[in-house]
This record gives C-alpha cells, structure tokens and sequence, in this order.
C-alpha cells in the first residue's frame, strides 16, 4: 500500500500547452455517475484485478509449509491469483507423489490458505501444462487417428486371401522419447479395425500436397515452428488430376470381409486394385511434462464420455477433497484453465463417422482413402471432403471438450479460462469463444516465441464477446533471460500489453519454493520463467510495481474497448488471426495499433451481429464502423447470406465476392447458391480495378481489384483508414509514434491509456476522439489525480500537449459529469518549474546482509557501482543494501512541495525519510514526494536498494559444488564465471528538488 503522504512527481511531466481555456463542461447532479467512485478504485484496486503468476510445483517437490509462506509473500506484494500446475522439468522428483493422499492434503492446505488470504486459485485441467489426461486415461478414450495399410492385387474375378497389414501409427509429434517404456507398449498395442475399402488403382499415386496437415494428423507450433501456415487453403484444382483420381463409385467397402488375423477373402475383379485397411491408433499425445503420478495420454477431445471420465479422476478427486467452500469469498478455487493447445490434432473417434453423416449430411467412409493422400472422384471433392473433416472435428471438439468443461465449471460455480492457440487444429476464435476469460501469453521482450498473434485473438475474443477480463501468460522466459527481468525493463512491454488490450497480468512463473529458505534463489522451473517469486532479491520491494499493475488492470477493465475496424477470419479451420501487418507499428517484437484500432472475429462469431446507426454490433456491447472480409474466393451460403443481411441493414462492407462454397455439403447446390448471393450482393461478378463503392439497402460494399495487394488476406490499413475518413470517422487517437494508446468508453467517462515507448522524455499534443470535456489526468504509479484545465475542444475531439518521462504512462480520464469532490489538486497552470536544492554527495553509510556474503558496514564519498569494487564481497553482492546519511534543507517559502530525486537506481529503491515509508521507486521519474516528511534539520535518510541475483550466481561459479564460500543454491544457474557483471546499486547523483507553479 502507497502512504498517502507519498506522492512521485507527476507536475514536471505533464504540460498542457495553453490552446483554449475551456470553461465548458456539465457539473454533475447527484443522481449523475461521476468518476469519484471510479478513483476510489484506481488508488485501492480490488483483489479481482491485482496481477496472478503461475504457481509451479516440480514433481513431488511441495510442502505446506512452503505453501503458506508463498502465499503469504504473494498476499503482501500484491498478487491476487494463482494458476496451479504441476510439472516435471529438470528437477529431481520429491517424495510426495501427485495426487497421493499427502499430495491431496497439500492441495487441500492450499486452497483453504487461499481462501484466507483471498487469493484466487486457478486449477489447469490436467497434469503437466499440455491438455488434459493422466495415467487413468485408457488407449480407447485417447486423442485417435485414423491410420491405414495398403496391399496392391491384380483380379481376374477369382477369390483370393489376402493378408492385409496392421497400420501403424504416426509418429508422435514430439518423438517417442516422451514415453516410459509403459506408455510406449500401451502406444504400439492399441488398434481397432474401423474398415476395408478396395478400389483401382489410379495410374499416378501422387499424394495431395500437406496432406498429413489437411487430414489432422499433425499440426505444429504456430508460435516456434517457421513456416506453419495460419490457414489452410484449398488446392486449385490440377490439369491431370483425373489420372490420380479414384472413381467414387467404384469404391468398394470390404468391412464384412475382413477376418479377425487381419485377412481378407475376396473375389477380386480382373485389373489391378488397392485395398485399404483402416483402423484407429492413439496420436502419440501425452500428458508432457507432467509429474511422472500423472504421466499418461491426452484424453479424446472430441468424446464427452471419455472426458468426463478424465475429469472425474483428476478434478473430481481435488474438489472432493477441498469440498464445495464458500463460493462468496474472493480466495480460493475460482476457475479451471486450459492452457496453450500443445497436444496436436486428433482426427478420429468411435463416433466420428456417426457424428460426420448427421453433421455434414453424407457419408464420409468412400473418402477415407483421402486421408491416406489418395484424390477421390477429383481435387475439387477432396479438398471439399478435407475442409468438412476439419469442420466436422472441430465442432466435436468445441462440444464434447471446451464446452463441456464449461458446462462442468459452471455447474460447480467456477469460471474457465482458455489459451486457444499454437497446435490447434481448431479455429482460434471459435475455441476461445467459449471461454469465460480467454488468455493469451507474451514472452519476454527479445527473447522467445513470439505470441503477438495471441494477443490480438483473445483481445479480439473479449471484446466481440463482451468479456470484462482478458488474461495473458506474462513475460514468460527462458535460460539466462529469466534472471534478466526485474520491473523497470519489464515496464515498457507490460505497457504495450495493456495498450494491445490485455487487462490481467499471470507472471510466468512463481515456482513453489519448497527447499529451505536457507537455500537461494532455490528452486526453479527447470530453465523456464521469470523467477517472480519470494526468493527474489527485490521481492520485498515489488508491491509497488504490482499496485501499478492493479491500477492499470482495473481501468482497463472499465467500459468496452473503443475499436473502429472488425476483421472476419475466413471459415474452416485450423484458423489464427492474423491481421494486415500494416495497422500496426513496425516493432516485430511490440507492434502497436495505429490510430484507427481494430478487432478480429470469425464467421461463427459474426452470426450474432447486427447493425445499429450503421455500426456491426455484438450482444456483449461492441460496435465497429467498418466490416473487413478476408481475401477468399469461398464462402458458405450461409456465412455471405449474414455478410448481405449486415449490408442490408446499414453496414459498411469492405471485401470482393466469392465464387465457391469451400464444403461438399449440398454441392454443387451450395455454389449456385453462393452464386445467386454473391451476384444480388454485388451486383457482378467481375471485379473493377479500382475500389468500387455499391450502396445496397441501407448499407454500402466496397470492393474492387485494388483492394487487395497480391495474396495479403486483407487490404491495406491506408486503403481502411480513407474509407473511414471518407466517412466523416476521424481516428480515435492522434499523437507521434514515440506514444502508443487504447481507449475505452462507457456512458459515463471515456478512458485514454497513453505510454510512451521509449526511453526519451518526450512532448506529445495528443488528439481525442471524446466529446467530453473537464478531462483529467491519473498517474497509475502513485494513484494521482489532477484536472487538466487547458485543452482545446473543436467538435467531438480534445486536443491536448502531454509530456513523459522515459517509459512513463498515464490515464487520460474525461468524465461525462464534473466530479464533485475537491480534494484533488486543480491548479489553474500545469506548468510547473522544478530547481535543485541541494545535491547529497558523500558520507553514505552502506549496510550489506552478511548472510548474502556482504560485508560489514561501509563509507562511500562517493556513490559508485558495487561491481567496480576491488572487494568481492561488494563487487559480487546480490541483495539489499541499505543506504544511510542526514542533511539539513531549509524550506524555500516559494516552494510548493519537495522531492527527493535519486538520479540512477540498479534496480530498485524504497525510500524512508525521518522514519517514514515514502514508498518504493522502480521506474522514471526516480523521485518521492517528500513535502510532508521534510525537515529543516537532522534529516535521517534510508534508501533501500535491491539489485539482482545474476552477480551472486556469477561470482560463485569461481568455487566448487559444495564450497563453503558459495552463498547461492539454485536447480538452474546459466552463469559462468567470466560472464558479465550487472551493474548495481544507487548511482546517483541524489538531489533535494523544490517545484512550484508558474
């Protein structure tokens, strides 16, 4: 908690240039919501905003001592929620076996310490981080594939026995080493016959192109693998193809023939045929990298029994054991996760032929063959049949999994949380859809996967389904990366989170410190995370940072994200969104939104819009001006009959026709009807070289040659950006690019996030698209609040000059309804002039922790980096340092108030004057408000400063495993001896300033 007496300067870094003094404005009556009620909430956020981590045990590792003391360090820096998983990376196994009874007794211990300290608990749906599955998980509920064998026979009509092979299976996607020997056994001896089928052997066998992609055997990582396609595009169809082809109807079904060794008796007719034998094998989908208890295979995904059966075993046990709790209190078992999709595509189950007749309305077992590769009838059916089956199992997975668990956690008063992204053979949007809050993660700036993709979907999924949290696995690292990361350098990223559309925070990872305290850093993931944990060296000085955190979180989570552009994903899956490159910045690793943001959604989801005041609108309150199609030439019926009762009703359309329907289902019927659509629609067929504007009910399509540059899947953002404008829609923000930004609105307020991303003070005049006035300006770090009384209105925009320091954010908040509460500062000048006092040079007393191989109490003339001295134990110093002196300053009569500026800080500070805590400073501008602590005489100043645990792990790489005068122990050190040092410590110059007004 920040005192109220400490207050970071805020008044020399906003400027409001004088343009107009506005008088204007609505002074709020009582019954009118103002914004006094909103702030209460930014200085104190809820425990429902404060940022989570990943709470990670290692394979038997835990205790409940250990618990409590996490969760209690969690509780006082600010963390307010907890994912629980637990996995097996590179860390010996402890001696409490998953889901054991001391294991359940430690979980147990866990949740009712939750509930105590209202911490919220986040269960992921199975062991290991990958899906959901065990040990109790059988061959015949497992993820399947449909596998096949092949043997060529010539006819001439006489019966013959033909021994048809057992398929084998497909490779895992991860090798065979993720098995035990157990599991392997289990992987090889799993088969069921499903059919026989015979058919002539086509003269050329070439296989369809990306087959093993297109039948669901494999899908690869989107965010680690190059070249992983975010769609998979129909084969156009191939001069020749018919000397591939298998002739439909002389596909013959042996099923009925087959023996039970695997032998076939049959007439075979005269010529040469192929006979096919196929059976469902296990994907090879394992519980990676669970505990070794809870190592198992993935159960099916797309059968609900099988499912429940999983859920029974594993969630089942744990709510047993915890019981049904107070479903009031804010600790405790909230919600279940699915993490990120890591166990690959399945495309088969007992019932998927059942379930593809009665979904799709024909019988798929002639067009198995084409799973194998083969062309069935022409490219044009096959391809037909490939996009059915990856609809048909989606559908079977978004019902008998994701639904079904949030079904399952909805009836036990639990949310679910979805990652839908990376190996998933599914639309992203679609699973996500179903999430009560859908997540995406972000790796550590530079370094790592990049996920920027699963950012714009679950922003996109929050905001089109109208959910208040978007969540993001945060900051996730990997090898020497992870000791890198404190605060300060997290700041930036963090920003472009929260400006990209994220409002929650779940730090990866918190590993559960089960070694003895003694024992630091202790234990980590294996080389994974962040290491935000209490075994941190600045850990005791990071509840500030997390305030910061909260307060953003709870803005964010106000009102609806103001958006002008709505992108459409084509249909079918596998789908990732991934809009034009140019709406946003060029950053490849931090991409901003320009000034007209966007959203994506897919057909599914279009379904539910409709139109008002010519806006696309959806039930959870979004709205958008403009309805950008995707770059296809397919369409169903039913998904461009919706695009035209949307142009019908007013919306503006950007997109050209398509020519097909992409399914098999009512074809050729489907592409006439497309057709008739599109034709009605668009009025023509052929399109016109420049875009074309086609008014048509009460809306307008606009569409054209130009509008696509070559296979770009959507139009420029320039080319969207003049249409708009053509509109009379002016952008939402205007500013430089050194300053990104969101906006979220709601009947009483509009709310401007605002960052400035660099590391340069900066002077921005800044455009609001905001016909409220009064505005006022809240500084996240430290909970100020102050009016902007000069600013400039001309229609329905605020213009206004805005300066920050290096990194620094703020909220813009214009209130509908003047507050009326006058205790925030309303300066008539937001100018404020900011002069040095006195400069503290010399006579610093520093105080080490002996326990961290410090030394005794030290003098310093002269502050200076600890890595520069010829003394090991201050050159190699991992820990706190305290830093003592007093002076005299004398007030200045003239001065408004008095800060104490700390010049340069490696990493953090917390900052006492004459006894009191004036607060922690972790990011520019390095100052404390000091006015109320000052004195004219004897002032006793204690900066706290906190560096990291990288030199430490540097300078004992110089001695042995077990040598005394090693002071760390850690289940992962990257560091060699000769690494570079990280400089450390309090810098300065630290200098006593005065401000006043102008």
């Amino acid at each position: 908690m920040v005192s109220c007496k400490r207050k970071l300067f805020t008044y020399l870094v906003v400027i409001v240039s004088v343009f107009t003094l506005s008088t204007c404005g609505h002074r709020a009556s009582r019954q009118h919501v103002t914004t006094d009620k909103l702030y209460e909430a930014f200085v104190n956020p809820p425990d429902s905003v404060r940022p989570g981590v990943y709470w990670y045990f290692m394979d038997g590792n835990i205790s409940k001592d250990a618990m409590t003391k996490d969760l209690e360090s969690m509780k006082k820096a600010g963390i307010g929620s907890v994912v629980f998983l637990e996995v097996n990376v590179g860390v010996p196994r402890g001696n409490v076996n998953f889901l054991g009874k001391e294991w359940q007794d430690c979980f147990a211990h866990a949740i009712k310490e939750a509930e105590r300290l209202n911490i919220a608990v986040i269960l992921g749906s199975g062991p290991g981080w990958a899906g959901s599955g065990g040990r109790w998980v059988k061959p015949e509920q497992s993820m399947q594939h449909l596998v096949s064998s092949s043997v060529s026979v010539s006819g001439n009509g006489r019966h013959q026995h033909i021994e048809l092979p057992l398929p084998i299976p497909k490779k895992p996607y991860f090798g065979e080493g993720i098995f035990t020997q157990e599991l392997k056994e289990k992987w090889l001896n799993y088969y069921r016959d499903v059919a026989v089928l015979a058919f002539p052997t086509p003269s050329d066998q070439q296989s369809l192109p990306d087959i093993d992609e297109k039948a669901l055997y494999y899908r690869a990582p989107y965010s680690s693998v190059p070249n992983v396609k975010p769609r998979l595009s129909m084969l156009a169809v191939l001069e020749g193809s018919i000397n591939r082809s298998i002739p439909q109807q002389q596909i013959i079904d042996l099923s009925d023939k087959l023996t039970v060794d695997g032998k076939l008796n049959w007439n075979v007719p005269e010529g040469n045929w192929t006979v096919m034998r196929f059976g469902s094998r296990n994907n090879g989908a394992i519980t990676r990298p669970a505990p070794l208890a809870g190592l198992g295979f993935e159960v099916d995904k797309m059968d609900s029994a099988a499912f429940r059966g999983h859920l029974e075993n594993y969630v089942g046990v744990l709510l047993k054991k915890i019981g049904t709790g107070n479903h009031n209190l804010p600790g405790g078992l909230k919600r279940l996760h699915i993490d990120s999709w890591e166990m690959g595509a399945q495309n088969w189950t007992t019932k998927f032929r059942e379930e593809f007749t009665k979904r799709r309305g024909y019988d798929p077992l002639p067009f198995y063959p084409v799973y194998a590769g083969y062309t069935v009838k022409d490219t044009e059916t096959s391809e037909r049949f490939l996009w059915d089956l990856r609809l048909t199992a989606q559908e079977l997975i978004l019902a008998n999994h994701a639904q079904y668990l949030k079904n399952y956690s909805h009836q036990r008063k639990l949310k679910l949380s979805i990652e839908p992204y990376d190996m998933n053979p599914n639309a992203d949007f679609d699973l996500g859809a179903i999430a009560d809050v859908p997540m995406a993660e972000f790796w550590s700036e530079g370094y790592g996967f990049n996920t920027i993709f699963s950012v714009h979907e679950a922003t996109s999924l929050a905001h089109v389904g109208g959910k208040q949290v978007v969540a993001a696995e945060s900051f996730t690292a990997q090898n020497d990366e992870a000791w890198k990361q404190y605060p300060e350098v997290m700041k930036n990223q963090g920003d472009w989170a929260f400006a990209s559309g994220i409002n929650q925070f779940l730090y990866h990872t918190f590993q559960h410190q089960s070694l003895p305290d003694s024992l630091r850093p202790g234990m980590t993931m294996g080389p994974y995370g962040v290491h935000w944990d209490r075994n941190q060296t600045w850990w005791p000085l990071v509840g500030d940072y997390h305030q910061y955190i909260a307060r953003c979180s709870y803005m964010l989570q106000q009102g609806r994200t103001v958006a002008d552009i709505l992108y459409v994903t084509p249909e079918g899956a596998p789908q990732v969104f991934t809009p034009p490159s140019s709406a946003t910045t060029d950053d490849e690793t931090m991409p901003d939104k320009r000034g007209y943001n966007f959203d994506g959604c897919s057909p599914l989801q279009l379904m539910k819009a409709s139109v008002k005041n010519h806006q696309v609108v959806f039930p959870g309150g979004a709205r958008y001006e403009i309805l950008v199609l995707p770059n296809i030439a397919t369409m169903t019926p039913q998904f461009i009959n919706k695009i035209k009762s949307l142009v019908e009703d007013g919306a503006t359309v950007v997109g050209n026709p398509p020519k097909k329907s992409p399914s098999l289902v009512d074809y050729p019927i489907c592409d006439q009807k497309v057709k008739s659509i599109s034709m009605d629609l668009w009025g023509t067929d052929t399109l016109t070289r420049s875009v074309a504007n086609r008014p048509f009910g009460k809306g307008e399509i606009r569409w054209g040659a130009a509008l696509y540059k070559s296979q770009e899947l959507y139009p420029t953002y320039e080319l969207i950006s003049h249409i708009l404008k053509e509109k009379g829609i002016a952008e939402d923000f205007k500013g430089t690019e050194s300053v990104r930004y969101t906006h979220r609105t709601s009947p009483e307020f509009d709310i401007y996030f605002l960052s400035n991303k660099t590391a340069q003070a900066t002077l921005v005049n800044a455009q609001f698209k905001t016909a409220n006035t009064s505005p006022e300006l809240w500084d996240p770090i430290n909970g100020e609040r102050r009016l902007l009384p000069e600013f400039n209105k001309k229609g329905n925009s605020i213009t206004l000059s805005i300066r920050f320091e290096p990194y620094q954010s703020y909220f813009v908040v214009f209130p509908k309804f003047k507050s009326e509460n006058n205790d925030f500062d309303k300066q008539v000048s937001n100018h404020i002039q900011l002069a040095e006092l006195k400069k503290l040079n010399g006579d610093w007393r520093l105080t080490f922790d002996t326990r961290l191989g410090g030394p005794k109490q030290s003098i310093y003339d002269t502050l200076t980096d600890w890595t520069k001295s010829s003394n090991d134990s201050v050159k190699y110093y991992s820990g706190i340092v305290s830093y003592e002196r007093s002076f005299d300053c004398p007030k200045k009569p003239k001065a408004k108030r008095i800060f104490i500026d700390l010049g340069r800080v490696k990493n953090m500070a917390r900052v006492y004057l004459n006894g009191q805590d004036l607060g922690t400073v972790w990011t520019a501008p390095w100052r404390v408000d000091v006015t109320e602590a000052i004195k004219e005489k004897n002032n006793q100043l204690k900066i706290e400063v906190a560096n990291l645990w990288i030199n430490r792990l540097i300078g004992d790489q110089a001695y042995k495993p077990h040598d005394s005068r090693r002071i760390t122990f850690t289940t992962f050190n990257p560091y060699d001896k000769n690494d570079t040092l990280r400089s450390s410590g309090l810098l300065g110059p630290v200098s006593i300033l005065q401000a006043w007004d102008k």
